[in-house]
Formats: C-alpha cells, sequence, structure tokens
C-alpha cells in the first residue's frame, strides 16, 4: 500500500516536469522517470530532514538523466482541439463537429467520417481537452475494432496456429501450447502499447492507431506470443523473434514517435 503526499512541478532546462511522490513500505528509495513525469516512492520512516535532503539528491540526478537525452523525457502535451478541425488517423480524415452546451454529459457520433462531439460548457480547460481526447479515441477506436480484431485473428492463424519445427527453441517443444484468443479490445491507455491477461483477452492502446501498419502488427504480435508465455522470458522473445525478425525495428520507432501517437 501506498500513501500519495504531493503532487508539484520541478523545472528543469525550462521544461516543467511533474513530479509525483508517495510513501510506501520498501525500505529504500525508487525513482523513476518517462514522458509522464518523475515518479518517487519514499519509505514511510524518514523524517522531514531527510526527505529534503533526497529531493535535492534526485533532482539533481533527475536533471543530469534527462538532459543527456531531452526527447526521451521530454513531457506530453495534451492536444486541442476545436470545431472543423480535420482529424487524420491511418489513412482516414475525420471532419470535428465540436460544441459546448449547458448540459451534464458529454456525446459523440460517427457518421460517414464527420465526428459529431457535444461537451458541457462548464468544464476547466483542462477538463475539456481529457474529456475531448477519451471520447475522441473511444470513438474513433470502436469503429475501426473489427479491423483489429480480423487482423489479429489472422495473425494468429498464419503465426501461432501451427506446429512448431522441432530444431526451434533448441526442441524444448513439438506444438505450440497456447491459451485462445477470448476478448479482442481498444484501450484508450497512455501506460502501454498493448497486453494480455491468462484470460486470453487482448488490449491494444488506441494510440496505435496513429502508428504504420507493420508497427501495429508488431505490437498485435507481441500480444499473441503472451497467450504462450505471460512474461517477457528469453523463451518469450524468440517467440516474437520467429514470427517477425525485424521487431526491434518496431521498439525503435515506437520509443522514437510515442509523443505523436495521441489523441
Amino acid at each position: 500500500m501506498k500513501q500519495s503526499i504531493k503532487n508539484y512541478f520541478w523545472e528543469i532546462s525550462g521544461i516543467n516536469y511533474l513530479v509525483k511522490i508517495s510513501k510506501g513500505k520498501k525500505s529504500h528509495i525508487r525513482t523513476s522517470i518517462s514522458k509522464n513525469g518523475i515518479n518517487i516512492r519514499i519509505p514511510y520512516f524518514l523524517n522531514k530532514e531527510k526527505i529534503n535532503k533526497e529531493l535535492i539528491r534526485i533532482k539533481n540526478w533527475a536533471e543530469e538523466k534527462i538532459l543527456e537525452n531531452p526527447k526521451r523525457f521530454e513531457p506530453k502535451i495534451q492536444k486541442e482541439y476545436k470545431n472543423g478541425d480535420i482529424i487524420k488517423v491511418g489513412n482516414i480524415e475525420y471532419f470535428l463537429k465540436l460544441e459546448f452546451k449547458d448540459r451534464k454529459y458529454s456525446s459523440v457520433s460517427i457518421i460517414n467520417e464527420i465526428i459529431n462531439l457535444s461537451i458541457p460548457e462548464n468544464l476547466s480547460k483542462e477538463e475539456r481537452s481529457k474529456s475531448i481526447s477519451i471520447l475522441l479515441s473511444r470513438s474513433i477506436a470502436k469503429q475501426r475494432l473489427p479491423e483489429l480484431q480480423n487482423k489479429i485473428k489472422e495473425l494468429n492463424q498464419k503465426h501461432f496456429n501451427q506446429k512448431i519445427n522441432k530444431t526451434t527453441f533448441n526442441k524444448i517443444l513439438n506444438y505450440f501450447k497456447k491459451r485462445e484468443i477470448n476478448k479482442i479490445s481498444f484501450k484508450h491507455n497512455k501506460s502501454n502499447w498493448g497486453s494480455c491477461s491468462s484470460a486470453g483477452n487482448i488490449n491494444i492502446s488506441t494510440r496505435l492507431l496513429f502508428a504504420p501498419n507493420e508497427v501495429l502488427e508488431y505490437v498485435c504480435i507481441h500480444e499473441l506470443a503472451h497467450l504462450i508465455e505471460l512474461n517477457h522470458s528469453k523463451k518469450f522473445w524468440t517467440i516474437v523473434k520467429m514470427t517477425m525478425p525485424d521487431y526491434k525495428e518496431k521498439i525503435k520507432w515506437l520509443k522514437e514517435n510515442s509523443n505523436n501517437c495521441e489523441f
């Protein structure tokens, strides 16, 4: 169990980075940096003076780390939409009809590549941006879901519903021992590109709607491989490499272009 202490910002090289601090049962301080900010977990037993000293040390470390590769940690900027915008997702262009009304709830519909979006006018600027982003993501994903489901089923049939050559995996297996696909969904998710549960449920981030087809296929193959091996073991990556030998190029694209894959 962890308890949040405070969220605030550190300015590093003219950019404000969100800092999230929480307390936990661990005996040591844990720190991580991502495009979403700097996460710091501090043991419960540390006193205020010790915490302040550690935060100074962590800030210096974070600044050094960020300045080594600024683009890697550059904060994600929430897109701002306005009425009449053209939203290009893959090879489809959507025309946005956006209006703010005196109402409690938002609504969205897509008719012939025209997105009709209505947002409560009493929301703050931040709430509006977040609401628009989520609604666009979910509505476009709903329209594109059948395409994703067909793609995953085709990749599964092509690459995974076959006997393994005995020389593969150093003669470990004669057949793929895998769970069946249960449910395929798009998910408005910024923490990962995809996931696969032990129940066979595959989720793909809506951010991949902005990615090239071969990159989307890599993530689909990655999650299908988890039907065989849930963790990221050597066996798992062997399966991925067998299926897509140049998968590392796709991972590189995701790392370099993640900021461009946002609603």
